[in-house]
């Protein structure tokens, strides 16, 4: 984790986003509010608020930008081995009206 000083918040982001990659981010302050903005700013995959690199297995894993395709983990890492299937079944056997 780096840390680094800024002068206000938007070179903090500008600072943060202004690379190439986006795995993961850590915020530490005692305003929550504030780091809940800051967060949904940022561009990486995972972000943590007073603390850092605390997995979670039930959360999607993956970054933005040349940090990775795709999420592991969680439901949405689940959806890489699943196939969407539409099925339609009609009980009504009568031919329909729009082949007269």
């Amino acid at each position: 984790m780096t840390i680094q000083t800024f002068k206000n918040d938007d070179e903090a982001i500008q600072l943060a986003n202004g690379t190439r990659y986006g795995l993961a981010a850590g915020i530490l302050s005692g305003d929550l509010h504030r780091a809940e903005h800051l967060a949904s700013r940022l561009k990486a995959g995972t972000i943590w608020i007073n603390s850092y690199h605390t997995p979670y297995v039930d959360a999607p894993w993956g970054g933005y930008k040349q940090s990775g395709i795709g999420r592991e983990l969680g439901p949405q890492g689940l959806s890489r081995f699943t196939e969407t299937k539409h099925l339609n079944i009609t009980q009504n056997l009568a031919k329909p009206d729009w082949y007269k």
